[in-house]
């Protein structure tokens, strides 16, 4: 299994900046998650054993190097970014035949998955910038296609997602990266505490 190609920071941080003047609420930050916070983030599952990765706001692709650096050679990563030019970019800089970039909001994520459950989903999207309703879609969405001993990974630039977190998942555990710009807030969340629930 071959590398990830180099991240080109320059034009990732110019095209990242873009975005988050057009889109504001959408982009979340104006910088691009910094490696290290990537690396803390990433250490909270074992990417090396899953099969099926989601990742959701792919943004210039910092993370989804990362996941490629990491899952094996036979694994697949679906990165879901809703901005097109973000997502087009991407494809076309990501040549790598376990990933696929979907151009679809996270909300629908189980409408591209066939039927399967995921192993790890690693989410960038920035939450507390969302309404409420479209949040907690998100959250339950992802929650729902996780398999039985799936883990999703979510990174935010502030603790309030954290109630909403609890409220979704069985089991959150968190902590920081602080040299981050931002400093950020890394959440590992497992298990449905309402697995009979039926909430859409």
């Amino acid at each position: 299994m071959g590398r990830a190609p180099s991240d080109g920071a320059g034009s990732d941080r110019r095209r990242f900046l873009r975005s988050f003047v057009a889109s504001p609420r959408k982009v979340g930050a104006v910088l691009p998650t910094s490696r290290r916070t990537v690396r803390d983030t990433l250490d909270l599952a074992p990417l090396e054993q899953a099969r099926l990765v989601v990742e959701l706001g792919a943004g210039t692709g910092v993370y989804t190097r990362g996941i490629l650096e990491r899952i094996g050679s036979d694994a697949r990563l679906l990165a879901f970014e809703v901005d097109s030019q973000l997502s087009s970019a991407l494809a076309s800089e990501l040549r790598d035949p376990r990933l696929s970039v979907v151009n679809d909001s996270a909300v629908d994520v189980a409408g591209h998955l066939d039927g399967l459950t995921v192993d790890v989903i690693v989410s960038a999207v920035p939450f507390t910038s969302l309404p409420v309703p479209e949040r907690k879609q998100i959250l339950r969405a992802a929650r729902d296609v996780l398999g039985r001993d799936g883990i999703m990974l979510v990174l935010q630039y502030s603790p309030l997602i954290e109630r909403e977190l609890r409220q979704t998942f069985t089991n959150v555990r968190r902590r920081l990266s602080p040299l981050n710009v931002p400093p950020a807030f890394l959440f590992a969340c497992q298990g449905d505490p309402r697995p009979h629930a039926g909430e859409r």
